[in-house]
């Protein structure tokens, strides 16, 4: 039977016929231990780009799901078997009792990446993989991720400890110095929204974030002005280059963001 998205208008109407299919191929796999299927990134923050974002979502089952279910939904959901029609798809699957419980470890049974502009990849082993993504994902879903089957987000994946995503956030502008897979302007709008969840412990559009860094740090105001632009250009191809020297700069000033963030929670 086909499974309906819970609300279809909460999504972008150029994802729509998609989500759905992912939902129906999961339910098909999965059955009665489908707990959830949850929108988050930048659909969850209302930030979706249509040839620059990528879809993610994170699905929920409980501990019984068949064993093949789990590899077969990752070759059911491989583009272009289902074309993907954004720039691509990030989806992760856990077990239930893991979501339902704050951890600092990436956890999940099943990470895939596919899509016509990202690297095929379907990870079933999660002990070698850098925790901090999956981290600051759940607590993206616990606070804003948009069902589209099942239960809530808030009832389904536990908000990681204020710490542990600090922890990932550290982790997080490491990688984006190093500017290794990441496009410029992404590296400098991740930044803003780790400043604005230090300052508000809620996260912000990518877009919304760097305009509220912009609006209070007029010395990287040009460079926040110059990634927006380029993010709002109509494709990841399209997307200009930053100068690397100011990039580096502002990632250090966000690094100590974070560290200051830290430190005044330590203290009390």
């Amino acid at each position: 039977m086909t499974r309906t998205l819970v609300d279809p208008y909460s999504v972008p109407d150029e994802l729509r016929p998609y989500l759905q299919e992912v939902v129906h191929h999961t339910h098909a796999l999965c059955g009665s231990h489908l707990v959830s299927v949850i929108a988050v990134g930048s659909v969850a923050l209302g930030d979706y780009r249509h040839g620059r974002s990528d879809v993610d979502v994170t699905v929920v089952v409980d501990k019984a799901v068949p064993g093949p279910a789990v590899p077969e939904l990752a070759a059911a959901l491989a583009h272009p078997a289902l074309p993907c029609p954004a720039a691509g798809l990030e989806l992760v699957v856990y077990e239930r009792d893991f979501a339902a419980r704050p951890s600092r470890e990436a956890g999940y049974l099943l990470d895939i990446n596919t899509g016509p502009l990202l690297p095929e990849r379907a990870d079933f082993d999660p002990s070698q993989a850098p925790a901090f993504w999956y981290v600051i994902d759940r607590s993206v879903a616990h606070q804003a991720g948009r069902v589209l089957y099942g239960r809530p987000a808030r009832e389904v994946i536990a908000e990681p400890a204020r710490a542990d995503v600090l922890t990932a956030l550290r982790a997080s502008v490491r990688e984006h110095s190093t500017g290794e897979g990441h496009l410029t302007d992404n590296r400098v709008l991740n930044g803003c929204r780790s400043v604005q969840f230090c300052r508000s412990g809620r996260w912000q559009a990518k877009r919304r974030a760097a305009e509220a860094v912009a609006a209070a740090e007029e010395r990287f105001r040009p460079l926040l002005q110059a990634a927006l632009h380029s993010y709002e250009r109509p494709s990841r191809t399209a997307a200009t280059a930053l100068p690397t020297t100011e990039v580096q700069a502002f990632l250090a000033w966000v690094g100590e963001r974070v560290e200051e963030s830290a430190d005044a929670d330590r203290r009390g």
